[in-house]
């Protein structure tokens, strides 16, 4: 897929008519309640020669949420924030040191909501490089990339299951080279193929 195609899918949505996505989304009867905490990551997608791809972090071992979890960069929104956007653009810079003058935003997926109480506002940016990447040891233990054709296939985009709370719940993965691709990561991804396959 080309940057173009990217651009002209993106700039085709019309955000009122998005409806919220999240964790509910393959169980239905798991809605979560509000109040929701406001959070933005940044879905990078790098245009690379042979390519594009994803940028995706693996969160560091010794941290209390989400401990070795495969997640875009980003975080909760501060105050001090503007928009999504420029939290989105703040959490990638002191997380993998990704500069805001090396993104280009072209647009937002749908707000994701986690069981966890999280209102998560995906921010899709085109990365440029050349750019520098260095991680926060204290947050991300690795930093790569997965080809964006890989997760457009649907082949790869798996539904999973397993007991929570006595109940089964159901879950996106994309296993890649290694990586195990899960949760809110791979719920927005599946997102993402699904707006750009249209």
């Amino acid at each position: 897929m080309t940057r173009a195609e990217i651009l002209n899918r993106l700039t085709q949505i019309d955000m009122a008519r998005l409806n919220d996505r999240g964790d509910h989304d393959l169980n239905p009867g798991m809605a979560p309640e509000p109040p929701f905490r406001s959070a933005a990551v940044l879905v990078p997608l790098v245009e690379r020669a042979d390519g594009i791809t994803v940028l995706l972090t693996r969160r560091s071992e010794h941290l209390a949420d989400h401990p070795g979890q495969v997640s875009f960069p980003g975080g909760r929104i501060e105050s001090d924030d503007l928009h999504p956007e420029a939290a989105a653009l703040r959490e990638a810079h002191e997380e993998v040191g990704l500069a805001p003058d090396r993104v280009e935003v072209i647009g937002r997926l749908a707000t994701y909501r986690t069981r966890t109480g999280f209102e998560i506002t995906p921010v899709v940016g085109l990365v440029t490089p050349p750019f520098e990447i260095t991680p926060d040891p204290t947050e991300v233990a690795e930093v790569f990339e997965v080809p964006l054709a890989f997760l457009l296939d649907p082949a790869n985009a798996q539904r999973r299951s397993r007991e929570w709370r006595g109940m089964e719940r159901f879950f996106w993965v994309f296993p890649y080279s290694g990586y195990y691709i899960w949760g809110a990561t791979a719920g927005m991804l599946v997102n993402l193929a699904q707006i750009l396959r249209r």
